[in-house]
């Protein structure tokens, strides 16, 4: 016979195991779940749209195949964690909004919001995504610091680039990250982490610990400034609210301080 605690239990795991399977509540938000996702529901003959938002009022970006596998989970609306759903009544859970996840393909060419009904975990197969599959992103990363350096020199040389523009620095930072960058605020400049610069840098480098977690990615960057060994510190990830949630910097870290 089964105690009224572990009956509680054993109902408490049940409703967990249906909230993380279920169409509304799938993917959570910042990586957590499996590493990647596969399309369900849909004939072979069709395919799923995926949209400019997270609803059939936005316009079609384009598709993902039938049974398409290793997709990646950028983000998903709305965000309810499963010990909170588990506090909500029946009426409130039929009464949240359909959830829709912002997926990217496995080589990353396309991404796109799509109906979270559509989504299951991707554990392997026969078709089962690279082992490598986050190996695309962190290069990105790296890509990302590396260009933002580059620019910077350039600039430093009087020579002009996009930088210091809106668009520009969107290509680097996340949107609104651009726009405190572009505002000077941080007083020190936020790459080299002083208010001047005499020295060199070492190329951009994944953390050779934990490059990346839950979908932050880790690039670090040596230097050495008026003779002094300092490192930058890079956080980046998928960001949503820019076309085709491309890795950007959301932060940067110095000894001490932090951007923004």
């Amino acid at each position: 016979m089964t105690s009224r605690t572990g009956r509680t239990r054993l109902l408490a795991a049940l409703l967990l195991t249906s909230v993380l399977w279920s169409g509304q509540g799938l993917a959570e938000i910042d990586g957590h779940g499996p590493d990647a996702w596969r399309v369900r529901g849909v004939a072979a003959s069709d395919a799923l749209n995926m949209r400019m938002g997270p609803g059939t009022e936005y316009g079609v970006l384009g598709t993902f195949r039938a049974n398409e596998h290793g997709l990646q989970q950028v983000t998903c609306v709305p965000y309810v964690p499963a010990a909170r759903y588990m506090t909500l009544s029946e009426a409130e859970q039929a009464a949240l909004p359909p959830r829709w996840c912002l997926m990217r393909s496995r080589d990353l060419t396309k991404a796109g919001w799509v109906r979270a009904t559509f989504l299951v975990p991707d554990y392997g197969g026969a078709e089962r995504a690279p082992a490598n599959n986050g190996e695309a992103q962190i290069r990105e990363a790296e890509d990302v610091v590396r260009a933002l350096y580059e620019a910077h020199r350039i600039e430093d040389a009087g020579g002009k680039t996009d930088l210091r523009r809106p668009r520009g620095a969107r290509r680097y930072f996340f949107a609104d990250v651009a726009a405190d960058f572009l505002s000077g605020r941080a007083g020190a400049d936020p790459v080299y982490g002083g208010q001047d610069f005499d020295g060199s840098c070492q190329p951009p480098r994944r953390d050779p610990q934990t490059p990346m977690l839950r979908g932050m990615i880790t690039v670090n960057v040596d230097c050495v400034n008026f003779g002094h060994a300092q490192r930058a510190v890079y956080r980046l990830r998928a960001d949503p609210d820019q076309p085709g949630a491309p890795i950007r910097i959301f932060r940067i870290e110095h000894d001490g301080w932090s951007f923004p």
